[in-house]
């Protein structure tokens, strides 16, 4: 695994979500299937996904989402697009909301398969060694978009 870190400016520079809709604070490590991000975002009272005075566990799937959209980023560093995000399967939660949880987000997403069409990976979130989400994604990528080696963009 690369152990370069990434903190959060690196990240909103490589990724389209900006100011508070960035959610990850740093890359702690990847290599050419897998990255583990780490995440503060979800104790912040102005975190942009909540509703309702809260932060549903269903948004781990957007965590999760920009971990891939950043390993992609780290695979292709020259600057392709970004892939969209087509669908999120096999989700399971052990939590119904991330905000009340103390510790930091530990988020890992794991390439299962890519071509020049898509990708599809694995994810889980962790608090601590708590496995609070995990769960399937489908990314589309732009057609117009070259694939190195099956990496996504």
């Amino acid at each position: 695994m690369q152990d370069v870190l990434h903190d959060r400016s690196w990240i909103a520079s490589h990724i389209p979500h900006q100011g508070k809709m960035c959610l990850l604070d740093q890359v702690l490590t990847w290599d050419s299937l897998s990255i583990v991000c780490l995440a503060s975002s979800h104790r912040a009272a102005d975190n942009p996904l909540r509703a309702h005075a809260r932060l549903g566990a269903a948004c781990a799937i957007e965590y999760a989402a920009q971990a891939m959209a950043l390993h992609g980023a780290l695979l292709q560093p020259a600057g392709a697009g970004f892939g969209l995000l087509a669908s999120a399967r096999e989700v399971e939660s052990w939590v119904a909301r991330l905000d009340d949880l103390k510790s930091d987000l530990r988020v890992s997403a794991q390439r299962l398969h890519s071509d020049a069409r898509g990708a599809l990976y694995s994810f889980e979130l962790h608090a601590e060694e708590c496995l609070l989400v995990r769960g399937r994604a489908s990314l589309l990528l732009d057609a117009s978009n070259s694939s190195i080696d099956g990496a996504i963009a």
